[in-house]
């Protein structure tokens, strides 16, 4: 049992119809900032290495629902500038594996009320996500799935191709394609949410809980007291000691554990995403596709937000081959013929740490004091906010929850895998 020590609440101003209509009168001059910018104190009950969407949300959670108060995150950048802020925000918990599909569920239901919870508009729209069928593995995958959700109490239909057409008129359904759509599974409550937004509100609502929220901050080594367990980081702004440390550092994952000297069964690839000019709204939800291997969305700018899948190399740049890109785009041109005259505004890559069976590690270390989430692959900002919840569970607690007791890091060397590389049709 570590002591608490809790510092004072910082008054956090809350939007509000009121509040928003009186600061437009004063021409917002009067905003606080969102979140403070504290030196480090000589030490924490908990640290946080790691201050992007997951790592927040930690930090949030153990004050609001575990009354852990003496919290930091530290951040070797700036809040959100890792791959919180490099993603394509897609949203969705139609997952085969009953394991997943509760993690995936649990941040859903999540997602649905974080608005309201944070007091900062995420821009949460449940457009639904469309993803389509190019073949018959393709057509039993995905009506497996729908199956499969249904069991567990997730929503999931199957739509024909004229359904498809009708839900996204821009498909290309009947015309001459090398892949013609042959159907799609739909999670209607599925959909995107502002990244930016995300980050921005969990910090805000944290800060305001008393976290300390340290940027420019990287971790350069992780102190281990004489029997093994954790007694805190070395940072470029000195030494921090805690009573428990968790990383939730992404595609750096392995370089920070490795600190520590713990080895973990992680590649890191870059991932690629792009954006077209601004146009009037067209395309009304997401849509994927892993046969050729695209998805698109519309963000509420107008711009196309185009996805595309891991580089074949491992790599710790945020940047990735040209080729992936223009092979991206070929297929939303088949997709989607009448974007073929858009113009590309920007492209940039993320860092995503992949484990063997493409399933994350939310767990306990072997080091005592010493907690992990990592391994999401592309498909972590869909589960940031369950994820939070319970990473903040498992270090509150020293134990994990229910929903995230599976993903530890053991099972790799058990064998328990949960190879949702293997059954799902598409990777994000």
């Amino acid at each position: 049992m570590w002591v608490v020590s809790i510092p004072e609440r910082v008054l956090m101003k809350r939007f509000s119809v009121i509040s928003l209509v009186g600061e437009a009168l004063r021409g917002h001059s009067r905003w606080p900032p969102q979140w403070r910018s504290p030196e480090p104190k000589p030490s924490y009950d908990v640290v946080i290495v790691g201050g992007g969407g997951h790592g927040l949300a930690t930090a949030f959670y153990l004050t609001e629902r575990y009354g852990v108060r003496n919290v930091a995150v530290v951040e070797k950048g700036w809040i959100g500038g890792g791959n919180t802020g490099r993603n394509t925000t897609i949203i969705r918990s139609n997952y085969l594996f009953d394991e997943s599909a509760r993690f995936y569920e649990h941040a859903l239901k999540l997602w649905e009320g974080l608005s309201q919870e944070l007091n900062y508009n995420i821009m949460y729209s449940p457009s639904g996500v469309l993803m389509l069928a190019h073949n018959i593995k393709d057509v039993q995958s995905f009506k497996r799935h729908v199956h499969a959700n249904r069991l567990n109490g997730i929503d999931n239909e199957w739509l024909s191709p004229q359904e498809c057409k009708e839900y996204c008129p821009p498909l290309n359904v009947g015309g001459q394609m090398r892949y013609p759509i042959l159907g799609g599974a739909l999670q209607r409550r599925g959909g995107t949410a502002r990244h930016d937004a995300v980050a921005w509100g969990y910090a805000r609502a944290a800060d305001a809980r008393g976290v300390d929220i340290i940027e420019n901050c990287e971790v350069t080594g992780i102190r281990r007291g004489a029997s093994g367990q954790v007694e805190g980081v070395e940072t470029a702004r000195g030494y921090i000691r805690a009573g428990k440390v968790g990383v939730v550092a992404a595609g750096n994952t392995s370089v920070v554990m490795n600190m520590a000297g713990v080895r973990l069964p992680l590649e890191s690839f870059p991932l690629q995403a792009l954006v077209s000019e601004p146009v009037k709204p067209a395309f009304p939800c997401v849509v994927m596709s892993n046969t050729i291997h695209a998805y698109i969305s519309q963000s509420d700018k107008g711009e196309l937000v185009i996805g595309a899948g891991t580089d074949a190399y491992t790599s710790y740049s945020q940047r990735g081959a040209l080729h992936i890109a223009n092979h991206t785009l070929d297929a939303i041109c088949e997709l989607a013929p009448m974007f073929r005259r858009l113009r590309m505004l920007r492209n940039w890559g993320g860092v995503v740490d992949v484990t063997p069976d493409r399933s994350p590690i939310v767990a306990k270390t072997p080091v005592p004091g010493l907690y992990l989430n990592c391994g999401w692959g592309t498909g972590g900002f869909k589960a940031t906010p369950g994820s939070g919840d319970l990473f903040a569970w498992t270090i509150a607690k020293d134990e994990p929850h229910a929903i995230n007791a599976p993903f530890t890091i053991e099972r790799f060397r058990e064998g328990v895998m949960i190879d949702e590389a293997a059954a799902a049709a598409v990777a994000h």
